[in-house]
């Protein structure tokens, strides 16, 4: 026999419903690792405290998270030929006294 808690968890697990599931502060905080799966899964969730949502959690757009692309620089990013030479100005007010 499932426990109330299990069985409001399987109820949620398994509603394909396009709009959002709506779950309580403590049952989010209960099964937080199952509520992200479903959310990277591309489900939306409206967190509730007292029957007023508090937060909505849902996948990141695409442009979110823009993908690297490694070496798509190279050749474009020169040093400058004095990089390591510091200035006469910034050499001067370090040997001041203060």
């Amino acid at each position: 026999m499932m426990t109330h808690k299990e069985e409001t968890m399987s109820q949620h697990l398994s509603d394909n419903a396009s709009s959002p599931q709506k779950i309580g502060v403590r049952e989010f905080r209960g099964n937080l690792t199952a509520y992200l799966r479903q959310v990277r899964q591309g489900s939306t969730i409206l967190v509730t405290s007292h029957d007023q949502v508090v937060a909505e959690l849902r996948p990141p757009t695409p442009s979110y998270r823009p993908r690297r692309q490694p070496g798509a620089l190279r050749g474009r990013i020169r040093m400058s030929e004095d990089f390591d030479e510091t200035p006469p100005d910034i050499l001067e007010s370090m040997e001041r006294d203060l």
